[in-house]
């Protein structure tokens, strides 16, 4: 009862807080963007809150238990993808946009923003269904199965619907502040009380599940390229960053979040897998479906109960502030990139301002109606980050490194990257099993790459027009 409690005054924290926030949205502006007022803190805050989500708590956990600290593969890809981002984040807050596909319609055409929102919304809801099932697990495993897991993923994502229509952006991102510090703490604070707990570092080492390979652990090299290149992608293209970039107060504070955001991602990448690991060596023989809360078991049973109570706040915290940043993000796209560039343009403020609080209602809706495709988080997740990664980010990063980027190439590169992913996934859930034995980003990508550089070279070069915003004054973002 104790950490029921610790959750559910930490819920009534931030209904509170999203309440008195929404006196302040006055303008679409601040829905979508929070003003475009942000300062380099908030934003680290905000990026490191979405950033560190149930991917990290259930699927890298699920990795960390099986394999060791060879799970870092995959995480790896996230923090070069955004050490990359750095030298471009200057340049996508002078753009002065919405979305992703704002900055895709501006560089291709009307084809890539359609392309880039079907990808979006596919992608985003998949990764908020799996929040809602990790918020259910957290429910179910400190009530000792007295809230099933069923009850649990409604309460969450009742609460994390909710929440994102109070007040968009101003109220995610704030918010984020707050989760990012419990974040911190909570983990950190754990991890030294845990080994401990398990006996120390002599009886980790013995009792950690064993490995075959010093670097990939049981993981085979395709297995492992596997996680790492999704991750990177998904890092380069996220549209997460991209609106909190756009929500920045001007081009310095955007670029200098991103420093402060590398670094608390990879400080508590690496605590969140050492919780698993070492959580491993005294919660052993969990079966597959199992493994991926390694990380709640740890707080329910592997600390003192003040010590897991804090790391339970944390863990919800994670969940809810990445569920609230990929819930608003769909809803953005929809309203922004369909609604109101092809049905009614002179969309008032106040009237979008409504709109998107219905979207992100029905988006929610849908979300949980996903939960049943993918029964394993870490499924779910890579399933997300390839859809994502392969179809939008290629000619995404071609906006801002290659002016030979054609319309042609852009839109066939989504297209192809999006199809590739959503049929081989199909067929992995029609066989049970990877076509080939091959996770989806390889052939994903590979088209995706292919029709991007091939089409683009075969048709006539862009004007400079199309690519001059994007690249002047490279010297000075």
């Amino acid at each position: 009862m104790t950490y029921l409690i610790s959750i559910l005054g930490y819920l009534v924290v931030l209904f509170i807080f999203g309440l008195r926030l929404t006196k302040r949205l006055k303008k679409k502006e601040d829905f979508l963007v929070a003003g475009r007022t942000l300062t380099a803190p908030v934003l680290v805050g905000t990026l490191l809150a979405t950033w560190i989500g149930s991917g990290d708590i259930f699927s890298v956990s699920d990795l960390s238990y099986n394999h060791g600290y060879s799970s870092l593969i995959g995480s790896s890809g996230g923090w070069l993808g955004i050490i990359i981002i750095f030298f471009i984040a200057g340049r996508v807050r002078k753009f002065g946009q919405f979305t992703v596909p704002d900055i895709l319609e501006a560089r291709y055409n009307t084809w890539a923003r359609i392309l880039a929102t079907i990808a979006t919304i596919i992608a985003y809801l998949t990764i908020v269904s799996y929040q809602f099932r990790g918020g259910g697990w957290v429910l179910n495993i400190i009530t000792d199965n007295k809230v099933s897991i069923k009850s649990g993923i409604i309460i969450v994502a009742v609460f994390v619907i909710t929440y994102t229509l109070l007040a968009g952006m101003i109220s995610v991102a704030y918010l984020d502040i707050f989760n990012g510090i419990i974040m911190i703490t909570g983990i950190l604070f754990a991890l030294p009380f845990l080994i401990h707990h398990v006996g120390g570092m002599d009886t980790i080492v013995a009792n950690v599940t064993p490995r075959s390979h010093p670097f990939l652990g049981n993981m085979t090299g395709i297995q492992a390229m596997g996680y790492f290149v999704p991750t990177f992608l998904l890092a380069l293209g996220n549209a997460n960053m991209y609106q909190r970039f756009f929500s920045a107060r001007d081009e310095r504070e955007a670029r200098k979040s991103v420093v402060g955001w590398v670094i608390g991602v990879i400080l508590l990448g690496v605590a969140l897998q050492s919780l698993a690991v070492v959580g491993s060596s005294y919660f052993k023989g969990l079966e597959a479906k199992e493994a991926g809360k390694i990380i709640i078991l740890v707080a329910h049973k592997g600390v003192p109960v003040a010590v897991g109570c804090f790391l339970l706040v944390a863990i919800m915290a994670i969940i809810i502030s990445t569920a609230n940043s990929f819930l608003l993000v769909p809803a953005t796209n929809v309203i922004r990139d369909i609604y109101q560039r092809f049905i009614n343009p002179s969309l008032p403020d106040k009237k979008m301002i409504l709109y998107s609080r219905l979207t992100v209602i029905v988006l929610g809706v849908i979300s949980y109606s996903l939960i049943s495709f993918f029964p394993r988080i870490l499924d779910a997740a890579y399933a997300a980050y390839t859809v994502y990664g392969a179809g939008i980010t290629p000619a995404l990063i071609a906006v801002f490194f290659w002016k030979r980027a054609t319309a042609q190439g852009g839109v066939l590169s989504i297209l192809g990257g999006l199809l590739t992913t959503v049929v081989w996934e199909v067929i992995n859930k029609a066989q049970g099993q990877l076509p080939l034995g091959v996770p989806a980003v390889y052939p994903a990508l590979i088209c995706s790459l292919a029709l991007l550089i091939g089409v683009s070279l075969l048709t006539p070069k862009p004007s400079p027009e199309k690519w001059r915003a994007f690249f002047k004054n490279r010297r000075k973002d």
